[in-house]
């Protein structure tokens, strides 16, 4: 018997357009909207880290089976090892050793001999860098069955991490915790690794290939950042004048959205589990989140405006609006939905048979076709996405 993914290559993308005004929805270094050139104007963009992780976390919300991304790993591993019975020593020594296989410590510098020590003293930075208490930024992204399945091991072992763990060499540990874990198609339970993927540089049989991607948002018309000057006044001190004067840059824009989501990678990684429920769960996500900055004082609520979702096979297709659209009837949507109809259309015609689309769905005109509606259409092409070739048994 044969088992073959029948979504293979099949994509569904999502071109959405949205409007937000007075916002600031992702900062860059010095606080200000982040921007970008594009067809020789400025336009407003959010990044797409900015959007891809409140899409994760309202999946959380949406109650999905999830993993877990942290720096802590040690406290991950140590809670499911004392659910087994460990005690908080020996879990604490379990967690610390799997903590260990993919942490690195910063390590001191080399030191320099002779004259070149008292020419090129340590600089204060260095110093600071270098405390080797400090962990690198490195984050490990576990599902709750893989979680699961490396504290059973401990415990098979009467919770000796020596015994689980043998290696010395750290990369040589990650590849024994990557041998227990076995393969991802057989362990990945948490839908959000299976869609956003995994990287482990210690372990490359761990890495997961993300289902989706995420372009940046950009403005589909020219954008200019804005500054507001505020005042604060005391409640206490009965002096006149403001107690505190600042800025907060912002700008108002209509965002193209383009967002890929990979059925068939999906339903590899899934080995065919949960894959329409992962779908609905992912949409309604995209549907509802929105990034978080500055929401106490610039809240950014704007639902979609106007979607294009296309079911296709072929390589992705993102409008680009290389030409900033001019404003129609007081405002840019109704330019961004003509601009990228219009694209698409020209593209599908240029395309050919490589254009590959499967369905077509057009969301924010009709007012009959609602999101549910959508999520439904969306989920019945992830359906029975592994088939079982019997005759080859």
């Amino acid at each position: 018997m044969t088992i073959s993914n029948a979504l293979k290559n099949v994509r569904v993308e999502f071109h959405i357009l949205q409007s937000f005004p007075v916002t600031c929805l992702n900062r860059d270094d010095v606080g200000a909207p982040k921007t970008a050139m594009v067809g020789g104007v400025q336009r407003a963009r959010v990044s797409s880290q900015a959007w891809k992780r409140p899409v994760r976390m309202a999946m959380h919300e949406l109650g999905i089976i999830h993993g877990t991304r942290t720096k802590l790993i040690s406290v991950l591993i140590s809670k499911a090892c004392k659910e087994l019975g460990a005690t908080p020593e020996q879990a604490q020594a379990c967690g610390d050793k799997i903590e260990g296989a993919f942490i690195k410590k910063k390590t001191e510098p080399k030191q320099k001999k002779g004259k070149e020590a008292a020419i090129e003293p340590q600089s204060e930075e260095a110093s600071s860098e270098s405390d080797g208490g400090d962990k690198t930024d490195t984050l490990l992204f576990l599902s709750p069955n893989e979680v699961s399945i490396l504290a059973a091991a401990f415990a098979e072992r009467g919770f000796n991490p020596s015994d689980v763990i043998s290696q010395k060499d750290q990369k040589k540990q990650a590849k024994e915790v990557a041998d227990l874990i076995g393969k991802t198609s057989e362990s990945i339970d948490g839908i959000d690794i299976a869609l956003f993927g995994r990287m482990v540089a210690q372990a490359a049989s761990m890495d997961v290939q993300a289902a989706v991607s995420f372009s940046h948002a950009i403005s589909t018309h020219k954008a200019t950042n804005e500054v507001e000057f505020f005042t604060a006044l005391d409640d206490i001190d009965p002096a006149p004048g403001s107690a505190h004067m600042g800025s907060l840059e912002f700008n108002s824009a209509t965002y193209y959205r383009y967002v890929c989501l990979d059925l068939g990678q999906l339903c590899q990684t899934l080995a065919g589990q949960n894959v329409p429920d992962a779908v609905e769960a992912f949409t309604k996500a995209l549907f509802v989140a929105v990034p978080s900055a500055r929401q106490t004082t610039q809240s950014g609520a704007s639902p979609w405006e106007f979607a294009k979702i296309l079911v296709r096979k072929g390589q992705g297709l993102q409008v680009p609006f290389e030409t900033a659209v001019k404003s129609k009837d007081g405002g840019f949507i109704q330019s961004s939905i003509d601009e990228m109809t219009r694209y698409l259309s020209k593209q599908e015609k240029l395309h050919g048979s490589l254009f590959g689309k499967q369905a077509e769905y057009t969301y924010g005109q009709d007012e009959n076709f609602n999101i549910d509606q959508l999520i439904a259409a969306l989920k019945s092409h992830a359906e029975g996405c592994i088939v079982e070739d019997k005759a080859n048994a």
